[in-house]
């Protein structure tokens, strides 16, 4: 906790209209603050839950405890109009950090049901692909696999199944046609590499 200085006060009572509207003297918000900034910043802390925050509110208090042209009645009314404005400056944080909390986790959310809208698209699509891969031949479901699941050239595809690489490219053109017309879609997406 940061105990007011001659200097902050001095700052305070000399900053334009806040001179006119100081109506204690010195030696009294000395006082004033020696009774009330021990308890009022452990007010602030317990909270808050953060001690540095607490320092800040608590010199935002007293800055605006100075600013009022408020006439108390007595010492315990001016002391319990500082623990107000103390506690409508944590309001005032939290209401502050609750907006920028509601848009990260609004924006979180959006984030979350997009990649759950991704990753439910992505499950049907791969479940209509291995339903229609179950539909196509043994060797066209072969060719596919070899060509665009695990990228072979056309020599190693032919090597692989025994055929010739000039009838490659016929035949994985015949497959490709076929899944596409079980899929009932005109374009493939991915590329072979």
């Amino acid at each position: 906790m940061r105990e007011a200085t001659l200097t902050d006060v001095e700052r305070i009572v000399a900053f334009g209209d806040a001179e006119r509207t100081f109506l204690m003297t010195e030696d009294a918000f000395r006082a004033f603050y020696e009774l009330t900034a021990r308890p009022v910043w452990a007010y602030l802390a317990r909270i808050t839950g953060d001690p540095r925050l607490a320092d800040d509110l608590l010199q935002e208090s007293y800055y605006r405890f100075l600013r009022t042209q408020a006439d108390f009645e007595s010492d315990d009314h001016r002391r319990n109009y500082l623990f107000r404005i103390a506690t409508n400056l944590v309001r005032d944080h939290r209401r502050r950090l609750g907006h920028a909390e509601r848009h990260l986790a609004e924006h979180a959310q959006a984030e979350d049901a997009s990649a759950d809208a991704r990753e439910g698209d992505r499950a049907v699509r791969r479940l209509d692909l291995a339903r229609a891969m179950e539909q196509l031949k043994p060797r066209e479901r072969s060719l596919l696999w070899l060509a665009y699941a695990q990228g072979c050239s056309h020599e190693e595809i032919a090597e692989v199944l025994g055929l010739r690489k000039a009838s490659l490219k016929a035949l994985l053109f015949r497959a490709r046609k076929r899944l596409l017309g079980l899929l009932g879609t005109t374009a493939i997406q991915g590329k072979r590499r």
